[in-house]
């Protein structure tokens, strides 16, 4: 059998994935990285994107995440995620609306500081977009 990385992934309101799996690919702030078992230590922010799971050769699982840290250790991989969906559950519909209200919200923002969480909001909604328009692989 060949070695696991034990992969977990936490939101805000619970845990969404614990186990072992062959390898798990992270949008990481400086672009996607892979850890696989005997990863170099390391700690990263996560961008909005999507997180591909990998077992049996294959992407098992596609989780979207609006951002994050992500803890990697020889053995461990722990995502503390801002928002996470599967990409599966994600709602072509929703995100549009998304999309426009964040569009809205930038238009009618009053400061820098509403206009930076707006501007957040639309770079969320449209990493949504991406990860409903990409091919599976």
């Amino acid at each position: 059998m060949a070695e696991k990385v034990e992969f977990e992934l936490v939101s805000p309101e619970r845990l969404l994935v614990s186990e072992p799996v062959e390898m798990v690919v992270v949008p990481g702030s400086e672009g996607d990285f892979g850890a696989l078992p005997h990863h170099a230590p390391m700690l990263t922010a996560v961008r909005p994107g999507v997180i591909d799971v990998y077992q049996d050769g294959k992407v098992k699982d596609r989780i979207f995440v609006a951002g994050g840290f992500a803890e990697v250790t020889e053995v461990r991989v722990t995502v503390l995620a801002e928002e996470a969906i599967k990409v599966a559950e994600l709602d072509p519909s929703d995100v549009a609306a998304r999309i426009k209200m964040a569009e809205q919200r930038i238009e009618e923002a009053d400061g820098d500081l509403a206009r930076s969480e707006a501007q957040r909001g639309l770079l969320i909604a449209q990493a949504m977009q991406a990860a409903l328009d990409a091919p599976l692989h």
